[in-house]
């Protein structure tokens, strides 16, 4: 399929996923660039500047200059509009829902000539997320999410809680609490953040987008996907967790004084609880995600970025040059500590994950010696996800129709068809062909 076929809003953040390998440094007809190679990279990650000098002082012929940006939404424009421009750099980070997006608008080349090598390197659930399921190479993974379940160890002791190894379980939990104490939650819904709705479906094996030539399937309102939604759907109705979204100071409160026990969070959780309950360190543990089905160990993920190389650098001649790089800040033991480190990122390749760099578990977790190769054994597990072309609309629906939901303890299949719907309705109204 023509990348270009049924892109019919050059600036909007919607595209044509790619079926198979399209444009890459050979594509263009470049050559390699001669003589000594600047190249700029687009990042959000902190520090990343010191980082990259570790390169520049090892590569004097490559040199790489880091250019600061936002992340989310306003980075993925901006980088369309800098490719339609002329003017994109030459490497951009980008978070895995954002790849067909860039591929779709042009924006990304195929490397899979020069570092197609890596796969071996990461999981295949995350190699999928840059590969978009073909033998083309969009990026290199840099750091993932993998999710886990967090909870106050000294809290289920004391109300004779088993952590659940099941979702059945989980639920069974909730109840309890609220059994032996009222005032008290195992967790809450939120839907403020549609990242980790998506991940939970993932973990249940949901496919939100699929392509088959030139269109789509959406299977956001499919049966796993179902299964999630009604499964927490039921709880927040019974009144068995709480109904409040995340990150706002009463949300800190209840983490903080032991309103709320648990937390289903990504790697990263360790830095948000710091912040919003700080009094708790020291009493809190990761356990593997619950399971839908006793005895398996699959878990979803809740954010996680890659390195891809633009177009514009493979019709430089600076293909080569750019993927050297984005495979050696992702790969290399020296680039992934220095990440670790100075940007506290949990990094994509599984080497890395059971490396020096992560050798001593997060402060707040201090009484969990094992954190990361806990966290290294979850991340094995982790399902593959599907994303196309405008993960934006159907997040934004996400975050209305499931907020208003939880809220009035309403109807979350009613939620998920409004999801679905809206993204269909999005996808025919920019032209392309659709099914489901």
């Amino acid at each position: 399929m023509n990348r270009r076929a049924l892109a019919p809003a050059a600036a909007a953040l919607v595209g044509t996923l790619v079926l198979a390998a399209c444009s890459s440094s050979a594509d263009t007809g470049s050559k390699a660039a001669a003589g000594p190679v600047n190249l700029t990279f687009w990042s959000w990650t902190p520090n990343m500047d010191k980082v990259v000098e570790l390169w520049n002082q090892a590569h004097p012929d490559i040199r790489v200059s880091v250019q600061k940006q936002a992340s989310g939404d306003d980075l993925v424009t901006k980088t369309i509009t800098a490719a339609k421009a002329g003017n994109a750099p030459d490497l951009v980070q980008a978070e895995f829902q954002a790849l067909p997006t860039l591929v779709s608008n042009d924006v990304l080349a195929d490397i899979s000539r020069q570092a197609g090598a890596a796969k071996g390197q990461f999981a295949a659930g995350v190699w999928q997320q840059v590969s978009l399921g073909t033998d083309a190479v969009y990026a290199i993974p840099q750091d993932t999410a993998p999710l886990a379940l967090y909870y106050r160890t000294d809290l289920f002791q004391q109300y004779g809680l088993k952590v659940p190894a099941t979702w059945a379980e989980f639920a069974d939990t909730a109840r309890q609490l609220k059994q032996k104490e009222p005032g008290r939650a195992l967790t809450t819904f939120s839907a403020n953040d549609s990242g980790l709705f998506a991940g939970l479906a993932q973990q249940a094996g949901a496919k939100w987008w699929t392509a088959a030539g030139e269109t789509w399937k959406v299977g956001i309102d499919d049966a796993a996907t179902r299964k999630v939604a009604d499964f927490w759907g039921g709880l927040v109705k019974e009144g068995a967790i709480d109904n409040q979204p995340m990150y706002t100071p009463a949300w800190s409160k209840a983490l903080n004084d032991g309103s709320q026990l648990a937390w289903v969070s990504a790697v990263w959780a360790p830095g948000v609880l710091t912040g919003s309950a700080p009094d708790t360190k020291g009493k809190w543990a990761m356990a593997p995600l619950p399971q839908w089905t006793a005895g398996e160990s699959v878990t979803g993920s809740w954010g996680g970025s890659s390195t891809g190389v633009t177009t514009g650098a493979a019709k430089a001649g600076h293909a080569d040059a750019a993927a050297q790089f984005a495979t050696w800040l992702n790969t290399d033991p020296a680039a992934v500590a220095a990440l670790v480190k100075e940007a506290g990122v949990y990094p994509a390749a599984t080497s890395a994950q059971t490396g020096a760099a992560l050798a001593t578990a997060p402060e707040f977790f201090a009484n969990q010696a094992d954190f990361y190769p806990k966290a290294a054994e979850i991340a094995k597990g982790t399902a593959a996800a599907a994303w196309g072309p405008n993960v934006n609309v159907a997040y934004s629906t996400f975050k209305d129709a499931f907020g208003k939901a939880a809220q009035e303890k309403g109807d979350f299949a009613a939620a998920l068809t409004a999801m679905q719907q809206a993204t269909v309705a999005d996808l025919k109204k920019n032209g392309f062909k659709t099914e489901g």
